[in-house]
């Protein structure tokens, strides 16, 4: 998530405060539950396992009470509403939203949101005509209201280095199975999985990875691991995602973020939206750039990025899709923290093409509350051997690494788009850039 936006991630960097994200001076952090074994290792996943029952969320709520309760003496100043793990059916579901409007527990605009996922959600796993499809709807939308529902009442606050929760309830699980239903695999690939090994063994090595790619949806932190799952689930689970700021306050992406390792940034394009709240950024990056920096003096750190700022946005005349131009700075700001790391460092270009599974709004929005259009579709992920830096640090030289590094991107994004859009699937392989579908 410099990216999330699921709302995942992406940042620019300004040459001053490469990083930041939005803190509180309070930290709320989920109470330990009960441990509940709802999932399976990822590596394992197919389409329709894994999915969490409502009955078995309801009790997950239920034993996260009891632990609140317990830790403060026997009180619990908020009892979690059941409405949406106690539906059985659509109807239930929709009526379930209106219900918890008319009780206060939940702000209408958020709300609308809410029913507006579900719509869009439902239509989009329907298109991908999965016998199981309503089935699957209703499950993976119970959950997901519920958790959102669960953030309004008791809103999660994100550190500058936030690490997945994966126990006793797994926001990562929670993530890949909802998002799964929406990638057709059957169009969907994988360019240069020999690179991905490559990458695992660097980690295995105590080596630091950037991967410097471009961001196209909210889904790309779960599209990324549900294509890499198979074959390098270490990849998948453990990458550490720059992410933006509007990912982890948005109520309905929360949840997803919660599941994802990230760095908290804010955007420069999002600095001044509330001027007098820039200087509070300002201090939040300094923070996030410490975080990042002890991360990486540990070694066997594999972090994403999107040196663009933001997610790549059709051209308003062709209406055609490429990456965002590159910021010279954030990536600049990037190597020189893998530089002063101490350990090992390597840089690698990553193309991701997704952005018809829930494309971002024609245009940057200051709102939190973005409309979600959601459909099934075929994706594709690619990197190319990493890319070197120049001993040098003059601005013409970080302008042409930087060059160097999109013009990989795009050279992989085009392949992509060549095998997924213009159906040629893996002939649409070049002798640089192999495709593969790895799950066959």
């Amino acid at each position: 998530m410099s990216a999330l936006s699921l709302p995942f991630l992406s940042c620019t960097f300004s040459s001053t405060y490469p990083f930041s994200i939005s803190l509180n001076s309070s930290f709320s952090s989920l109470i330990p539950f009960q441990r509940v074994k709802l999932f399976g290792s990822t590596s394992k996943a197919t389409t329709r396992s894994f999915f969490l029952t409502a009955r078995a969320m309801a009790e997950l709520v239920k034993d996260k009470e009891s632990g609140v309760a317990a830790a403060e003496g026997g009180k619990m100043d908020i009892e979690h509403s059941r409405t949406f793990l106690e539906a059985r059916s659509e109807e239930e579901l929709l009526s379930g939203i209106k219900k918890e409007v008319e009780a206060r527990r939940l702000p209408p605009n958020v709300a609308a949101g809410m029913e507006e996922f579900y719509r869009n959600y439902k239509n989009a796993v329907f298109q991908s005509g999965d016998p199981a499809a309503a089935e699957t709807v209703l499950s993976n939308m119970a959950v997901a209201l519920d958790l959102m529902l669960l953030d309004v009442e008791d809103p999660f606050v994100f550190q500058p280095y936030h690490k997945a929760l994966r126990e006793p309830f797994d926001y990562y699980m929670f993530g890949q199975n909802y998002i799964r239903p929406l990638i057709d695999f059957r169009n969907s690939y994988v360019g240069n999985l020999s690179l991905f090994y490559e990458i695992e063994e660097k980690l295995k090595q105590g080596h630091n990875v950037v991967l410097f790619s471009n961001h196209q949806t909210e889904a790309d932190p779960a599209v990324i691991a549900l294509l890499l799952e198979k074959t390098n689930p270490h990849i998948a689970e453990n990458l550490i995602y720059v992410a933006g700021d509007r990912v982890i306050t948005d109520p309905l992406c929360k949840p997803f973020s919660m599941g994802r390792n990230l760095i908290c940034v804010y955007s420069k394009k999002h600095m001044y939206d509330v001027p007098e709240l820039a200087d509070m950024k300002r201090k939040a990056n300094i923070r996030s750039l410490k975080e990042m920096a002890l991360l990486l003096r540990t070694g066997s750190k594999l972090v994403w990025i999107a040196p663009s700022g933001g997610r790549d946005r059709p051209d308003p005349v062709t209406g055609e899709w490429n990456p965002a131009p590159f910021d010279s700075s954030s990536v600049d700001n990037m190597r020189r923290l893998i530089e002063s790391s101490g350990a090992p460092g390597h840089m690698y270009p990553l193309a991701l093409l997704c952005y018809d599974i829930m494309p971002p709004p024609s245009k940057v929005e200051k709102e939190i509350g973005e409309r979600r259009i959601i459909s099934f579709h075929g994706a594709g992920l690619s990197v190319a051997p990493e890319v070197a830096a120049n001993c040098e640090k003059s601005e013409e030289v970080k302008d042409v690494y930087t060059q160097a590094l999109y013009k990989s991107v795009t050279e992989q994004y085009n392949v992509l788009k060549s095998a997924i859009h213009g159906k040629q699937g893996l002939e649409a392989s070049t002798a640089g850039i192999a495709l593969s579908q790895p799950w066959n």
